[in-house]
């Protein structure tokens, strides 16, 4: 895998791991029979997954630029894919407070 590729993918699925969070209350929002709990069950752990595959991804970058002659973009890509595992680590511990007070009631 090149840099320029692996750098890509890193960005790509950094920027649907930040958007996943946001895409789930969107969809609460506009849809008829989606709870927002619910969505946010399902986007956070998407979140963390896709923010974990851009992570591999922008390391893998990163090595491959540090073999090649040519430069690469691997720290954008590093700081997207890092901005998507703060995202969904934020929503999982939102998501552990709410279920600990639920739990203390």
């Amino acid at each position: 895998m090149s840099s320029s590729r692996g750098a890509g993918a890193a960005v790509f699925f950094g920027v649907l791991a930040t958007l996943a969070i946001p895409a789930g209350i969107v969809a609460a929002q506009y849809l008829n029979g989606v709870a927002l709990l619910r969505a946010l069950y399902f986007a956070v752990p998407a979140a963390c997954v896709l923010a974990l595959v851009a992570v591999v991804c922008a390391r893998r970058a990163r090595f491959s630029a540090a073999r090649s002659v040519r430069g690469g973009s691997a720290r954008t890509a590093r700081v997207v894919a890092w901005t998507g595992m703060y995202a969904g680590v934020t929503g999982a511990l939102a998501l552990a407070v709410y279920g600990a007070l639920r739990w203390a009631q």
